[in-house]
């Protein structure tokens, strides 16, 4: 196993990290898997107060002589926090439940706009990061994030953060914080936790078109390995989560973590990936790679992040996709644009952006978008 070291507190973090979110329903597998896990190396487990089950089915095993072995992260749920108590009320439940009396990492969970974040400063979230910090309850504090490059800047300096994590891949490159809120977040020295490596299994699955372009390398890995290791070749990023509910998986993701290193890519190598987001482009609806040259929209839509959601329809669903595309886009959405063309001037795609946004806006903000909407923003608002 390979780690890398925290910048901000000397940490040293295993590269692949245990994502949480989905355990089987045997515990005793479960348990197997997690204690096969840190014999490996692993050192980074991460869940969460929504996850179901989760942080239970960890506490319990992490309490037969393992919790000192790892770091431990989980998340704190803003969206049912409605009043300054349910901030003790919510962590001591998690503290119960994770059997320790402390967590190493711990996250706001889904963080998706400045706004956000000010609800809950309003409501006494310094004063008590501030307690928990100076009792040891919280070593370090940090965010999730699903959102636009721009409101996740603005999230990045509104606080004094000691990590963040980000949903990031060869794919999405460009899309959500992208590239750029990677190397924004880095030059505050912040560290990087990477979740979604493989985004939800499509970068394994891949089609034809796009494995085919894999298969020319001398090198030869799985589509996932070749996934990984895009993200360990950053030397910005600490540490890349994977939900591994199998020994095959687990060991094959330790074995490609033990040779993960920086800036270990060729240019040739390099060149297959973009070569593969080409193939992969063809099966979306608009071939808008994240790049953000047409950006900054006058009317302040996320033209990247409106067309990553639309293309999303075409692979998750309608209703999955519209649920992402409201919490992502407050305030940035689709049908903001005017048709000024501005945008159009500087897209290498050549993609006629105000059209595509008007189909955007029409698949994404037909009914039930306004109830929908309106339910989702009382629900993080309240």
């Amino acid at each position: 196993m390979q780690y890398r070291r925290n910048p901000k507190n000397g940490d040293m973090i295993s590269v692949l990290a245990f994502g949480c979110m989905r355990f089987k329903r045997d515990e005793k597998e479960t348990e197997r898997q997690i204690i096969k896990a840190i014999e490996m190396g692993i050192n980074y487990f991460d869940t969460a107060y929504i996850y179901p089950g989760s942080e239970a089915t960890l506490g319990r095993i992490l309490s037969k002589g393992y919790r000192e072995k790892v770091k431990l992260a989980t998340k704190l749920p803003h969206y049912l926090v409605k009043k300054k108590e349910d901030f003790d009320k919510l962590f001591l439940t998690q503290l119960e439940r994770l059997k320790t009396d402390y967590i190493d990492y711990y996250l706001i969970h889904m963080l998706t706009n400045l706004e956000v974040w000010q609800r809950l400063v309003s409501l006494g979230i310094l004063d008590w990061i501030k307690e928990k910090k100076e009792k040891g309850q919280i070593k370090n504090i940090g965010f999730s994030y699903h959102g636009g490059q721009q409101e996740f800047i603005k999230i990045i300096d509104a606080y004094d953060w000691e990590f963040c994590m980000l949903q990031y891949n060869y794919y999405d490159e460009y899309n959500q914080a992208g590239k750029n809120g990677l190397l924004y977040a880095a030059e505050k020295g912040l560290p990087i936790m990477i979740m979604e490596p493989l985004r939800g299994g499509k970068l394994v699955n891949l089609p034809k078109e796009a494995l085919s372009v894999f298969e020319e390398s001398k090198e030869k890995h799985t589509p996932a390995e070749w996934s990984f290791r895009w993200l360990w070749n950053q030397p910005q990023v600490l540490t890349v989560l994977s939900g591994m509910n199998s020994q095959e998986m687990l060991a094959a993701n330790a074995a490609s973590a033990s040779k993960a290193e920086a800036g270990i890519l060729t240019p040739a190598e390099l060149d297959l990936y973009g070569r593969v987001k080409e193939a992969l482009n063809k099966s979306f609806l608009v071939p808008c790679t994240g790049c953000s040259y047409c950006m900054p929209c006058p009317q302040g839509v996320d033209i990247p992040l409106c067309f990553s959601s639309y293309n999303e329809t075409a692979t998750s669903g309608k209703l999955h996709s519209r649920l992402n595309y409201i919490l992502r886009t407050s305030g940035h959405n689709a049908s903001k644009c005017v048709g000024c063309g501005l945008c159009e001037k500087h897209c290498p795609q050549s993609i006629a952006i105000p059209k595509e946004l008007k189909k955007t806006t029409a698949s994404l903000e037909s009914f039930p978008y306004k109830p929908m909407s309106a339910l989702v923003k009382r629900f993080m608002r309240q």
